[in-house]
């Protein structure tokens, strides 16, 4: 993947196509010491065509923001050329644009979920919205459904025969994965789907506490698949993004060892992300203070002295966020290559 640390300002959202295109929204600030008041941000999207040698800067159609305001625009890749950008929520009147060029042209498209599908496009995103009752925020939210945003359109739909678990995405062998609270039971559960979305098997997790966590996050690798259930941990000292307990699948995610159980002292105690998973049993957990490694499924850690990191699933592999403008995408877990975007100054 080519750098552009040249890109103006600084990067977020960025997002990938399986031919290797991505997008990546910008934020550039200009401000005055003496007048500090009157600054302004200019929202721009840096895009990499497929095959291309380096990424360009187009325009986006975010408004300019008061320096004083912090971005919250949002970006889905949705395959090659094609990306979503959502902005607003709050306060703020929700907006939504879709692109099937590259970023040259914007098409602004309605939020709203309408009509429905039978299975999941293999370019389309999966999102959780509220069901019950309709547009409730999260706080207020009794019941949440999966919705497939399309690759074609941008637009909403739901989901015939989805499970009622949140929190879905794709993972490389094809297969989808849904997380969250068992409405039955009321525990921790995974669903995944071989054939598009059309059948789901359902599988509780052997979770070390009676009531249901934060949320579920899933990781496929070579040999076994595995799902860290978030939720604070007690007792022992609160930290940030709590990692309850590791669990670890050797059969595609039909049954479940809980191998590591967090407790008052010990290491890894938080998440930032999903679960690293590597060949032969190695697994890495990239904490809020350090990054750990295990080589026996999750059953005991060290520390690594790589740091921390925050990793997520994206159509090329895994892709690492460390410092400011530095990533990192893999697609075994073990070997890394290295790009930087937008490393300059604030203002553009």
């Amino acid at each position: 993947m080519p750098s552009g640390e040249e890109l103006p300002g600084w990067a977020h959202g960025l997002g990938f196509a399986r031919d290797g295109s991505g997008f990546a929204l910008l934020v550039g600030c200009v401000s005055s010491d003496a007048a500090p008041g009157t600054g302004f941000c200019r929202q721009q999207v840096a895009v990499r065509d497929a095959g291309a040698a380096e990424w360009v800067v187009r325009r986006s159609p975010l408004p300019e923001l008061r320096a004083s305001e912090g971005a919250s625009a949002n970006l889905l890749a949705l395959g090659p050329g094609r990306a979503l950008i959502e902005d607003g929520g709050g306060d703020r009147p929700e907006r939504t644009w879709f692109t099937r060029d590259g970023g040259r042209s914007w098409h602004a498209v309605d939020r709203r979920t309408v009509g429905e599908v039978a299975e999941i496009p293999a370019d389309a995103v999966l999102a959780t919205e509220c069901a019950a009752p309709a547009g409730a925020l999260p706080d207020a939210c009794l019941r949440e459904r999966v919705v497939v945003v399309s690759p074609q359109d941008g637009r909403r739909r739901t989901l015939a025969g989805a499970p009622p678990l949140p929190a879905a995405h794709r993972e490389p062998d094809g297969s989808w994965w849904v997380a969250g609270t068992d409405p039955l039971s009321g525990r921790s559960a995974v669903a995944f789907s071989r054939d598009g979305g059309r059948g789901w098997t359902v599988s509780r997790l052997p979770s070390p506490m009676d009531r249901p966590g934060r949320h579920v996050v899933v990781a496929v690798g070579q040999d076994a698949v595995y799902a860290a259930e978030m939720g604070e941990v007690v007792p022992g000292e609160p930290v940030k993004n709590p990692m309850r307990a590791l669990h670890r699948s050797p059969d595609g995610g039909r049954t479940w060892q809980r191998v590591w159980t967090t407790g008052p002292t010990g290491e890894p105690r938080s998440l930032l992300g999903v679960p690293v998973p590597g060949p032969g049993g190695r697994v890495e957990i990239g904490g809020e203070l350090s990054g750990y490694g295990s080589v026996d499924g999750g059953r005991t850690f060290v520390g690594l002295r790589d740091g921390t990191h925050y990793t997520r699933r994206t159509p090329l592999g895994l892709l690492r966020e460390g410092s400011r403008c530095e990533y990192e995408l893999s697609a075994d877990g073990v070997r890394w290559s290295e790009f930087r975007l937008a490393c300059g100054s604030d203002s553009s």
